[in-house]
């Protein structure tokens, strides 16, 4: 088994996901098995409580995990299928620790950070390694080198390749090469710092990542490995992709990384296949079309709160030769109106979301979408908020609404689902995970799915109330997916419109670059008719 860990210096956000999962994509291209982890350094148990405007989007995986975005970027650039083992935060290391001192597993020993933190922080390593039986795990470590709270999770993987043997683990650091404009020069420093502070740790990096906005030359580069002890040939240059996040796997093959890790870690593999990635490439940066799609949310103002969303419309976009021109609307913003913000877009998206604030814009979007017949796409919320409009405006039951917003609504069109009531701890309590839908014959949904089944991720507590289908049903408002059993409505469309779908699940998890998820490939098609 070999191993590599990915670690960060210098500041935040450099992207060491992005670096990991374009890794892994070029390893599967030469025919490895590669298995991924993220280490969070913060106490949360899992992000599933936190603010997605402090954290950014919560990655759901099929067994009802909610875990850190880059996850999804794991999934999303292989064909790797993850589960909570591959996520791990303090939170749930020190939990698991206390627990055993609990019971009494350390039979009276002190309990201290080392051995017993560390020692549990190993364990997780070699645990995904045996389940997954790959040839290769990449381990991620989130935050950036000197923080207080990551030093257990370093001072684990000193150990670790003591243990594994260092002629089996790559440490990879990922750091910023900044340009001081007033300079007129790339510095080096701050990388130099970064370095200097992982081997007081005691860990040497082999391999540097070296985020920047200009070309590295061979005056840095030589800098660079000379102060960071790191050959010349692993000084790997990671500039800023111009287009898309999916060229990055190619600037670093152009780089030589994929090979440089084969040679580091004795790995005999044939050059990768980029053929297909290429193209996928080709049809996101040269498109032949364009359409405009509005994206209405609660969380606009942070990038990667809706990142799985913003990615799963380009693997549809590029399956059709189109570009996707996202106009981002806050849902508060549409609270007093419509206005015409609308108008000139072909098509409309709302995403999920918690609490009531913003819910009445959402609301309002759906409307116009309904009755001007301009395609709508609801995941989760955006379900919900269809309802309560199709209710309000189409049965006249004008104080319809979802008890998560109004307990003493007279019609709770939307509500709890019975196992949620007495609930009282939020972390991890919703429906999760992926669940069967069950899809009715004839409808939109069918021909979409091309099956009458689908499996999809879930993470809701609410859901429609099936008292109000009959009546709902008469208007044309179709439940075209519910669980097996029948008794909860997972996807609903209407009659008479080009294109009016809405789920209870997430599917902008499952979606992938060559595979779009068939609602969202659908969305884009009914948007490219509606404009033209």
């Amino acid at each position: 088994m070999k191993y590599i860990f990915v670690t960060g210096g210098v500041v935040s956000s450099l992207g060491k996901g992005l670096a990991a999962a374009s890794l892994g994509t070029l390893l599967e291209l030469r025919g490895l098995r590669v298995i991924f982890q993220k280490f969070d350094p913060y106490l949360n148990v899992d992000p599933g409580t936190m603010n997605p405007f402090q954290h950014g989007e919560v990655y759901v995986l099929n067994d009802g995990a909610e875990t850190d975005l880059d996850l999804g970027h794991y999934e999303r650039f292989t064909n790797c299928v993850l589960s909570r083992h591959n996520n791990l935060t303090s939170g749930q290391v020190y939990e698991s620790v206390i627990l055993k001192e609990r019971r009494g597993d350390y039979l009276g020993k002190t309990v201290q950070v080392i051995p017993h933190v560390t020692d549990q922080i190993k364990a997780r390593i070699r645990e995904v390694a045996d389940e997954s039986k790959a040839d290769l795990v990449i381990t991620e470590i989130g935050g950036t080198t000197g923080d207080i709270e990551g030093l257990p999770f370093l001072e684990a993987i000193r150990q670790f390749i003591l243990e594994a043997g260092p002629e089996n683990v790559i440490n990879m650091h990922v750091t910023l090469v900044p340009f001081i404009k007033a300079a007129g020069e790339l510095k080096t420093k701050p990388t130099q710092q970064s370095i200097a502070k992982l081997r007081e740790i005691g860990i040497q990096p082999q391999v540097l990542i070296c985020r920047t906005e200009l070309p590295l030359d061979a005056e840095t580069r030589q800098k660079l490995s000379m102060f960071c002890s790191v050959s010349p040939k692993a000084v790997i240059e990671a500039r800023d992709v111009r287009d898309t996040i999916y060229e990055v796997p190619l600037m670093l093959h152009e780089e030589g990384l994929d090979q440089l890790v084969c040679d580091l870690l004795h790995l005999d593999c044939p050059t990768p296949d980029l053929t297909q990635w290429r193209k996928f490439v080709d049809r996101i940066v040269n498109p032949k079309k364009q359409v405009k799609i509005a994206v209405v949310g609660k969380y606009i103002d942070l990038q990667d709160a809706y990142k799985s969303i913003y990615e799963s419309l380009t693997h549809a976009a590029a399956s059709q030769d189109c570009r996707i021109d996202l106009k981002l609307i806050d849902a508060e913003a549409l609270e007093g109106g419509v206005d015409g913000q609308l108008k000139d877009v072909a098509g409309v998206l709302i995403p999920g979301g918690f609490g009531e604030r913003g819910v009445e814009g959402k609301i309002k979007a759906a409307r116009f979408a309904r009755v001007n017949k301009v395609p709508y796409l609801g995941l989760c919320l955006g379900m919900q908020v269809a309802t309560i409009e199709f209710a309000r405006d189409v049965l006249g039951l004008e104080q319809a609404n979802s008890t998560e917003f109004d307990k003493s609504t007279p019609d709770p069109v939307i509500s709890l689902l019975e196992e949620q009531r007495g609930v009282t701890n939020k972390g991890a309590s919703m429906r999760l995970g992926t669940w069967p839908t069950k899809i009715a014959p004839g409808t939109k949904a069918e021909s979409l799915y091309g099956s009458n089944e689908a499996l999809e991720r879930h993470r809701h507590r609410y859901e429609f109330n099936m008292k109000y289908r009959d009546q709902m049903k008469e208007k044309g408002f179709t439940i075209s997916g519910t669980s097996p059993d029948g008794a909860l409505a997972e996807l609903i469309e209407l009659k008479d419109h080009p294109y009016f779908l809405a789920c209870q699940y997430h599917p902008e998890f499952q979606s992938r670059p060559n595979k779009p998820h068939p609602l969202f490939k659908g969305f884009v098609q009914a948007c490219l008719a509606h404009q033209s």
